[in-house]
This record gives structure tokens, C-alpha cells and sequence, in this order.
């Protein structure tokens, strides 16, 4: 346990851990990572945390020590954001911008319309909601026009997965801002951009699959058509474009000042702009069904139950995490690493990699491998290039190989009605060719416009 590089063994036997106990023995994954978190604790020489504890007692403090401090980041943030999810789906906002950007590029267009739906929507709005929401109209797009639905079907979703790995508010990219130290306006419109050359690559990817693969539409659409009537786009809008805009501008404004006007820092902080998105988004919710304040906030009630979910599991991989850095793998990791040439974001990538494929989970991917980068590279002081990179890089690896282990991979695979043969002909090749553009991408932008 003295050798420098115990810190590997820790880390191999958590990981296993964690595959066995999500995917073999089906634990819930909150209660998979704090038993791993403990376990780390347990294993590890030393604990640089709580040294008034007995090593046995700091194995288990510590890791819920740590799950209070991720918990305390981020679970204002996550409820909030699924709030606005709920209550844009309810009030037809999200159906809204989706028919508007339909209705605006056309029939012949109606892929890049439903990928940038996908791309925008699934900013605050969870993976699998956003594809519950858009799976109708590729259907209904599919019959009346008699084809293309593949490539209606990896259009959104293609888009959607883009921003749920790279783009806070969604849990995974909001926890690896927070441990990677990085500015979340920047993190923001980083995620935003980097994703525009993955988004086009899934077109491309998906209309070479279309031609080639004939898969026919077998889940019919049953959605109500005489639903309320759908609010404007403008007022549709802004619970997702408010809070960007505000986050963003304080964080350009830091940039370009030293000495940030305090309502410019209050307005912009994360959890100010998420609130007030969340109230427009709840004015609409009660405005378009006509709810009383009693029946809006026992309507909140379902989204809040799944963001008390997500910010468990979320909360515990935080936790888990923390254990990692604790254990030393990070000095472990760079004296092991001292005589070879590796890149970092390609190390990053390739953790991030392996801990999806193994496991099956992007958030915990992403989670995990930005706690083992921060305990190599702290805040990235000694990086040659802005830590937001090293971000992008993760998620972009958290997303490489999706299949049976992945929720994500059902959620496509049964609501478009796709055999598990055909999802991973499509599916886990189209998340695959995102990852390793995403990576290229970052490698070279990091080169060019180090911004450091």
C-alpha cells in the first residue's frame, strides 16, 4: 500500500466495482458510487481529509463530506433546470420552437431543423425527454413524406446527445465545471460552439445510413393532435436564451473587467439566471393551463422528484470522485506518465472512454475522469491551453461507445422502434464518429487558440 503507484489498484478495483455492482448485480447507480466512494476510502494509504478520525471512520465521513459539497454546488441548479424542462413540454413552448423551426426551413430542411431542435432543447431539458418530445415528428415527418425516417431519428437525437455532454446546465457538464474550475459562461458557450462541427458531422452520418439502410417505421404515432394553443416563440424562448444570456455576459464582462459590477455578478451567477428562467418558464406553465399557484407547484412536484434522483446519483459520483483524487492517483498517474508523450485531452478522452464503455452511464463517465484530470492537473494552471478544453475532451469521450449497458441506448432504440442490431448500427456509430471528431476538434482548437 506504500508503493507510488497503489493509487492504481485503488482506482482499478473501484472501477471494477462500480461496473459490477450497476451492470452485473443492477444496484441503483447512487448507491453503486457511494459504496465505491467508501471502498476507495477504505483501500486507499492514506486520507489527507478529517485526520482527527481513525482511518476507518474518515473511509466512511469523507465521502459524505465530499457528496454534501457537490450536492450543496449543484442541486439548486439541476432542480431548477428540470423545472423548466417540465414546464416547457407542458406549456407547449418546447413544441413551439420545434414547429417554428419546421415551419421556417421547410419539409426538405426538416433534418437540420429537428437536429438543431435537438441541440437547443436538450440544453435544459434532460436526453431522454428531449426525445420523447421530438420521436412524433419524425414519425409523423416519416408518413407523409414516405421516408427518410433514420435520418429523422439520428437528427435528433444526434443533436440532443451533443449538448447533454457538453453543455451545462445538464448534470454532467456542470459537475466537471465545478471540479475543473471553469467559468460556466465559458463553459457554456465552449460546449455551444465546439458542438456546431459534431452537429454537422451527424448529418452527414445520418444521411449515409438512410441511404443505405432500409429500416422501416414500426411504432406508430399517437400523440393528441388537439392539444392547447401553442404559446409565441419569442416568450418560448427565453427560459433557455435568459439564463444563457446573463451567465454569459457575466462572464464576458470578468474578462474584459477587473472589477465586475456586483448586479452584473448577481444577475449572472448560476443560480440567479436559472431562477429567473425557471419563473418565466413557470408564468407560461400556469398562463397556458391555467393553473392557480396551488396547482403550479403540485405540478412541479414529478420534475422535482427526477432532479432529487439526478442529483443523488450526480452527487455521488462527485463524491466518488473526490475519494479518486484523494487517493493519489493523480501524482500517480503523472510519475507514471513522466517518460511517456501523451497527450493530456487524449488521455482525458480515452478515460473518459473506457469509463463509459464499461459502465454504460455518460454522467458518471464525465464525473469520475474530470476528478482523476483535476487531481493531475489541478485547475490548470500548467496546462498550455484554457482548462475548458480538457472539459470539452471529456465529454466528447463520455459519449464514445454507447450499447445495451446504456439507458440511453433503450431509450432510442425502443421509442423509434429500432431493433438492437439496427441501434447499434446507427446509434453507437453516429455517438462514436461525435466522439472522435469532438476530440480532433479540440485537440487542434487547443493548439491554434490556446486562449491562455
Amino acid at each position: 500500500m506504500t508503493s507510488p503507484y497503489w493509487p492504481f489498484l485503488v482506482l482499478l478495483l473501484s472501477i471494477i466495482a462500480v461496473v459490477i455492482m450497476i451492470s452485473r448485480l443492477r444496484f441503483h447507480p447512487f448507491v453503486a458510487l457511494i459504496l465505491s466512494a467508501v471502498f476507495v476510502g477504505l483501500i486507499s494509504y492514506d486520507l489527507p481529509e478529517l485526520s482527527n478520525f481513525h482511518q476507518l471512520v474518515r473511509a466512511v465521513e469523507l465521502p459524505m463530506v465530499e457528496f454534501g459539497i457537490v450536492a450543496g454546488k449543484i442541486a439548486w441548479v439541476i432542480a431548477l433546470a428540470a423545472i423548466i424542462g417540465s414546464a416547457m413540454m407542458e406549456s407547449g413552448a418546447a413544441e413551439r420552437i420545434v414547429t417554428s423551426l419546421l415551419s421556417l426551413m421547410g419539409e426538405k430542411r426538416a433534418p437540420v431543423a429537428l437536429l438543431i431542435s435537438g441541440f437547443v432543447l436538450s440544453i435544459p431539458v434532460f436526453f431522454d425527454t428531449v426525445f420523447f418530445l421530438l420521436i412524433p415528428l419524425a414519425i409523423a415527418l416519416a408518413l407523409k413524406t414516405g421516408k427518410n425516417y433514420l435520418l429523422y431519428v439520428i437528427a435528433i437525437a444526434g443533436g440532443a446527445v451533443i449538448t447533454h455532454s457538453i453543455v451545462p446546465p445538464t448534470p454532467g457538464p456542470l459537475i466537471m465545471a465545478d471540479t475543473l474550475s471553469v467559468d460556466l459562461g465559458l463553459t457554456i458557450l465552449g460546449g455551444i460552439a465546439a458542438g456546431i462541427l459534431p452537429a454537422i458531422v451527424v448529418l452527414w452520418v445520418a444521411r449515409i445510413m438512410n441511404r443505405k439502410l432500409s429500416i422501416p417505421i414500426r411504432i406508430m404515432d399517437e400523440t393528441d393532435a388537439g392539444g392547447i394553443q401553442l404559446p409565441g416563440l419569442a416568450i418560448s424562448l427565453m427560459p433557455i436564451v435568459l439564463p444563457i444570456i446573463l451567465i454569459s455576459c457575466a462572464s464576458v464582462v470578468d474578462v474584459l473587467r477587473s472589477d465586475t459590477p456586483g448586479w452584473v455578478a448577481f444577475l449572472g451567477n448560476k443560480n440567479v439566471a436559472m431562477a429567473l428562467g425557471t419563473a418565466i418558464a413557470l408564468w407560461l406553465w400556469a398562463k397556458q393551463k391555467g393553473y392557480k399557484a396551488k396547482d403550479l407547484w403540485e405540478a412541479t412536484g414529478k420534475p422535482l422528484e427526477i432532479a432529487g434522483i439526478i442529483i443523488l446519483i450526480t452527487s455521488a459520483g462527485g463524491a466518488y470522485g473526490a475519494m479518486i483524487k484523494h487517493s493519489g492517483i493523480g501524482e500517480a498517474i503523472e510519475m507514471a506518465t513522466a517518460g511517456f508523450q501523451i497527450h493530456t485531452l487524449v488521455l482525458a478522452w480515452i478515460i473518459a472512454a473506457v469509463m463509459k464503455t464499461a459502465q454504460g452511464s455518460g454522467t458518471v463517465s464525465m464525473i469520475t475522469t474530470s476528478s482523476i484530470m483535476f487531481a493531475m492537473v489541478g485547475t490548470g494552471g500548467e496546462l498550455p491551453y484554457h482548462p475548458v478544453y480538457l472539459l470539452l475532451a471529456i465529454g466528447f469521450g463520455s459519449g464514445f461507445i454507447s450499447w445495451m449497458n446504456d439507458s440511453g441506448f433503450w431509450v432510442v432504440a425502443k421509442m423509434s422502434g429500432l431493433t438492437e442490431k439496427e441501434t447499434l448500427q446507427t446509434w453507437t456509430t453516429t455517438l462514436a464518429a461525435i466522439s472522435v471528431v469532438g476530440l480532433i476538434q479540440v485537440v487542434i482548437l487547443s493548439s491554434i487558440f490556446p486562449f491562455v
